[in-house]
């Protein structure tokens, strides 16, 4: 028998008591302990219950399919993050210990970076090649279009579109 379609009035005790087991089972599958399988659960949940379609719509008649939905994703998120973490910790392990940043600053540098990374997935192959390329290879305008095989208005034009989505990931 299934249950009717879950409105945004539902009883919350409910939708959580229903799935929220099952959920963390699936979690824990995933990440591999319960420790992060609960912390995801709980961080699912909060994405549904704060999201806008929830409030409007309802979760609809297949509230399991949504929470894994969310749930990969948080996934998703947790496993980059821990790449990021990694790759910094790595950067600054040959650091002398007075100069490794104390936990906090690691944590504000570890978001920035997140942002960086989040960024640059959004932009197109392409400028994000030429960003790349400009920026970590320190290459000119010209030496892009020379190895692009793209004329230099349209490199600059990919850089000032790459430059313009880190300014806007920065005011976030």
């Amino acid at each position: 028998m299934s249950r009717p379609a879950l409105t945004p009035c539902h009883d919350v005790e409910t939708l959580y008591h229903d799935h929220h087991h099952w959920l963390q089972g699936w979690l824990q599958h995933k990440a591999g302990n319960a420790f992060d399988a609960a912390d995801l659960a709980h961080d699912a949940f909060m994405r549904l219950l704060t999201s806008e379609p929830l409030r409007e719509r309802g979760v609809g008649d297949q509230p399991r399919a949504l929470l894994t939905r969310i749930a990969k994703g948080l996934v998703v998120d947790r496993w980059r993050r821990r790449q990021v973490e990694q790759a910094y910790l790595q950067a600054i392990s040959h650091l002398p210990e007075p100069q490794v940043p104390p936990p906090e600053t690691r944590l504000i540098i570890i978001e920035a970076l997140l942002r960086i990374e989040a960024m640059l997935a959004s932009l197109p192959a392409r400028t994000r090649q030429m960003f790349l390329l400009a920026q970590i290879d320190g290459l000119t305008l010209q030496q892009i279009a020379d190895r692009t095989a793209t004329p230099v208005i349209t490199v600059r034009r990919h850089i000032r579109k790459a430059l313009l989505a880190c300014m806007m990931a920065a005011d976030e």
